[in-house]
C-alpha cells in the first residue's frame, strides 16, 4: 500500500452522448441506490441548522446553490467522506484511492461508518457517472479533487455540485478550506466552524508544548523505487501537518517541484535536499525503509547519521495514512501517534 505520492493525475473523461443520456435517464426516472447498504445511508442525518438552506457556495466552476438539507451525499474527493463523516452523514457514494476501500478501515473513521458500506463510484478523479446517478444523490461533493470542468458539467445534471475551492489549485487547498464548504453544504456550518476550531486548538498546544518544534526545518520523504525519492511540497497534506505542528518546511522542495506536483521527484544524486534537522519517510514497507537506509549518498546525511530520520509506516498501525488526510477526523490521531515519535530522543 502506498500514500499520497504525487498529485493523482486529472481523468480526461469524454462522456459518450449515448452515456450521458443514460445516466439522466437514470436520474430523472428517480433510480434508486445500488451498492453495499447505500439505501439507507441518508436517512437518519442530522438536522441542518436553523436557517441554512437555501446557500450558495463558490468554487473553482462558479456558483452551486443547495435549496434544502441533502440526505444522499456522494463525495468524490479523495479525503472528502471524512469532514462529511464528521458531521454526523455517512455517504451513499465515495471514490477509492489505491485501491483501500474509504470505509471501516481507519481508526478515526471505523466507528463512524459502522456496518454501512458506500457505493464505489470511481478511482481517483475517474468517475462512473451511470454509478453516481444510480445513487439519485442530494449533493456531489468534490474539494480534495481534480476535478475537470467537463466532469463537473455532467455531474452538475445529477445534482448540485460543490468543487475544489477556486483561490488554489488542485489539492493544494488547506484542510480548513476544503472543510468549511461541506458543512455550508450539509447545513451544518456552525459545527465544522467549531471542528476546526477544535483541531486549531489542537495544533496550537503541540506548538506550545513543543515550542523547540519552530526551531527545526522538516521534510517529509517517499520512496516509490530504487534510487527515485520524493519530497512532498508546502501543498501537500503531510507537509500542512507538520508545519501545523510549527516545523518549518525546506523552500527548496517547492521550487524543485514541476508545478501542479505535490512532491519534487528527484535521484540518489540529490538527496542532500533531505538533509534537515528532522526528516519524516512515509513507505509502504519494511523492505522500503531498509533500501533507503542501505543508499551509500543517504547514509552521508548528517540526518541520518545523527539519528533525526524517522520511519513512519502509513498503515497497520496507520500514521502515515492520519496525516497524508490531514482532515477533521484524522488529525488528532495523526498528532497523538506523531508527537511522541518525534519527542522520543528528548
Amino acid at each position: 500500500m502506498s500514500p499520497i505520492s504525487l498529485r493523482p493525475a486529472k481523468a480526461r473523461v469524454r462522456l459518450p452522448a449515448a452515456l450521458l443520456a443514460l445516466v439522466l435517464g437514470v436520474v430523472l426516472a428517480g433510480c434508486g441506490s445500488s451498492g453495499d447498504g447505500s439505501g439507507n445511508a441518508g436517512d437518519s442525518s442530522p438536522a441542518a441548522q436553523s436557517g441554512a438552506f437555501p446557500v450558495t457556495i463558490e468554487h473553482k466552476y462558479g456558483k452551486t446553490e443547495i435549496t434544502e438539507k441533502p440526505e444522499r451525499v456522494v463525495t468524490l474527493g479523495l479525503s472528502d467522506q471524512d469532514a462529511v463523516l464528521a458531521l454526523g452523514v455517512k455517504p451513499v457514494g465515495v471514490v477509492d484511492w489505491f485501491k483501500e476501500r474509504p470505509y471501516g478501515k481507519w481508526p478515526w473513521t471505523k466507528d463512524l461508518w459502522g456496518d454501512t458500506k458506500p457505493t464505489i463510484v470511481g478511482e481517483r478523479d475517474s468517475y462512473n457517472m451511470e454509478a453516481v446517478a444510480n445513487l439519485n444523490p442530494d449533493v456531489i461533493i468534490a474539494q480534495y479533487s481534480g476535478m475537470t470542468k467537463q466532469q463537473y458539467d455532467t455531474l452538475s445534471k445529477l445534482a448540485p455540485v460543490v468543487a475544489q475551492p477556486k483561490k488554489y489549485p488542485d489539492y493544494a487547498a488547506p484542510w480548513q478550506d476544503m472543510a468549511r464548504p461541506i458543512g455550508k453544504a450539509l447545513g451544518q456550518e456552525d459545527k465544522m466552524n467549531q471542528l476546526i476550531e477544535q483541531m486549531d486548538q489542537r495544533y496550537a498546544e503541540v506548538r506550545r508544548n513543543h515550542p523547540e518544534f519552530a526551531q527545526q526545518t522538516i521534510a517529509v520523504a517517499d520512496s516509490f523505487q530504487a534510487g527515485t525519492y520524493a519530497a512532498f511540497t508546502s501543498t501537500d497534506p503531510k507537509a500542512i501537518f507538520f508545519r501545523e505542528m510549527g516545523f518549518k518546511l525546506k523552500d527548496e522542495i517547492d521550487r524543485m517541484a514541476e508545478q501542479g506536483m505535490n512532491a519534487a521527484e528527484f535521484s540518489s544524486e540529490r538527496l542532500t535536499v533531505l538533509d534537515v534537522d528532522r526528516l519524516v519517510w512515509v513507505t509502504s514497507s519494511e523492505d522500503a525503509n531498509n533500501r533507503i537506509k542501505a543508499e551509500p549518498l543517504y547514509q552521508k546525511l548528517k540526518v541520518h547519521q545523527e539519528g533525526r530520520d524517522l520511519f513512519v509506516p502509513y498503515e497497520n498501525p496507520d500514521i502515515g495514512a492520519a496525516f497524508s488526510f490531514n482532515t477533521v477526523l484524522s488529525i488528532p490521531y495523526a498528532i497523538d501517534q506523531m508527537v511522541p515519535r518525534l519527542t522520543a530522543d528528548s
